[in-house]
């Protein structure tokens, strides 16, 4: 599964991964944050997957300053993940946030630098990047809401939301996650 899957009777079992994708409104402004979790031990190939989709968020993360345009978060993700070897989910996207969940402008995961919006202090993004162990491409379940890759092969999403800030990204959806290690 890479997002949105409803739970059924499927029981998970050691070496899955669980994403969990959540959203919070607070005084009618919205947050989005997702973290992929390991069950029990994982192989090394799916830690590596969950390490380098943290390196690419991260990466996007660094990109959101003013006067950089939106396609150099998308390029960030793309580097890294392509870099080591792993695919980028091309039909889901990163998005706007502030009184809806998902607002303009869309964050593509991949792209050439330097096009697309110039990013201005005061825009909160949710910046997801969504990869896969095996092909990029993706299908949507017949319950209309879960989507996995079509090659079932592995797939991990983080996210966070964050502030375009002249002091640099500031990350408003932070916690600590001690089960990724």
């Amino acid at each position: 599964m890479v997002v949105h899957g409803i739970p059924g009777d499927y029981a998970a079992r050691e070496g899955d991964l669980i994403s969990l994708d959540l959203g919070v409104t607070l005084d009618g402004l919205v947050a989005d944050s997702a973290v992929t979790l390991p069950v029990g031990g994982i192989s090394p190939e799916a830690q590596r997957l969950l390490d380098v989709c943290q390196e690419a968020l991260e990466a996007g993360i660094d990109q959101a300053r003013p006067g950089n345009h939106l396609s150099d978060i998308s390029h960030a993700i793309q580097t890294v993940v392509e870099r080591n070897g792993f695919s980028v989910v091309r039909s889901l996207v990163g998005h706007g946030v502030g009184r809806s969940y998902h607002e303009d402008p869309q964050i593509p995961n991949y792209g050439p630098p330097g096009r697309g919006p110039v990013l201005e202090e005061g825009m909160t993004l949710a910046i997801e990047p969504m990869i896969t162990a095996g092909e990029p491409d993706v299908y949507v379940h017949d319950d209309n809401w879960s989507i996995s890759s079509t090659d079932d092969s592995l797939a991990a999403h983080f996210e966070h939301t964050v502030a375009v800030l002249d002091s640099g990204p500031r990350i408003l959806t932070t916690a600590k996650t001690p089960l990724l290690r």
